[in-house]
């Protein structure tokens, strides 16, 4: 079979969490039938409950109809098995942000799915030639970054790992286009485009904070007000996750230097339990 977005018609995802439940929706909303799979029953249940309040959110906004949200909610199976994803023209993983455990994953998905199946990993960070070692068919793993919330934002990062087919980057960048979202590529170095540039720029309004440059609010305002960016960083780190900001800034620290040293404010607000707008707290308080 040819890497063509024609012959993709089954999607799998790996993980019901925010970044899976998100790619199952919009995969969904765009036609495709989608597998869902986690662990547990009760994070399955989770990712179908988190869909189904964003798919009421869209209706309400009406960017989508309400018969078009129940088509899309009935596209997508939720199992605890990755054997159900045997059937699955493209697999996209969205599991926990852990070398080991991607890996392991891919191991268990390259026995499963059929021969002319892509892999496909949302890491933000780590190594999409590493992720696809683990497997006999490198060429046909390839890096698919959506960016968080999935159903708002439109941009999608395409990661070309050291063996990537050319066919593979092609299909990447057109089902990411299919989902209705645009696309950028960049190659299998640590932290990619995005978190390459944006967390020593989280890092840096953290540690501008921290040492009294100016309060919070206004090193976000004067980011927002003097660059044109929707949020500062200190705001934007909430959003995302101090845990997961925290993850990135090691992992690129550790790839490529000093310049990517965590903050300590981030790495004391983490231990805190402080993690942003999922705990309520981070350098905001949230209801």
């Amino acid at each position: 079979m040819a890497h063509d977005i024609d012959s993709l018609d089954s999607i799998g995802v790996v993980g019901a969490g925010t970044m899976g439940s998100g790619i199952a929706q919009v995969a969904a909303v765009a036609g495709y039938d989608v597998i869902m799979r986690d662990i547990e029953q009760e994070y399955v249940d989770n990712g179908f409950e988190t869909i189904e309040g964003s798919l009421n959110r869209l209706v309400e906004r009406d960017s989508l109809s309400a018969d078009e949200a129940d088509a899309a909610q009935d596209r997508i199976t939720g199992t605890t098995e990755l054997a159900d994803l045997a059937d699955a023209d493209l697999v996209v993983e969205a599991a926990v942000e852990n070398l080991d455990i991607k890996q392991d994953i891919f191991v268990d998905l390259d026995e499963i799915v059929k021969e002319d199946a892509v892999l496909a990993t949302n890491t933000s960070t780590l190594s999409i030639t590493t992720i696809a070692s683990a497997t006999d068919r490198q060429d046909s793993v390839v890096g698919i970054h959506f960016m968080n919330p999935v159903p708002i934002m439109e941009g999608v990062e395409i990661v070309v790992g050291e063996r990537t087919d050319d066919e593979v980057v092609q299909l990447a960048h057109d089902f990411s286009e299919d989902l209705g979202k645009k696309t950028w590529e960049s190659d299998d170095k640590p932290g990619f485009v995005t978190n390459r540039i944006l967390m020593p720029w989280i890092n840096e309004g953290v540690r501008a904070f921290d040492e009294g440059v100016a309060t919070k609010a206004d090193i976000d305002r004067g980011m927002k007000l003097g660059t044109n960016v929707p949020m500062g960083p200190l705001e934007l780190a909430d959003h995302i996750g101090l845990d997961i900001c925290l993850h990135a800034s090691e992992t690129l620290h550790e790839e490529l230097g000093d310049r990517y040293k965590p903050a300590y404010l981030l790495k004391r607000k983490v231990e805190a339990g402080d993690l942003g707008k999922k705990t309520g707290r981070g350098f905001y308080e949230y209801e």
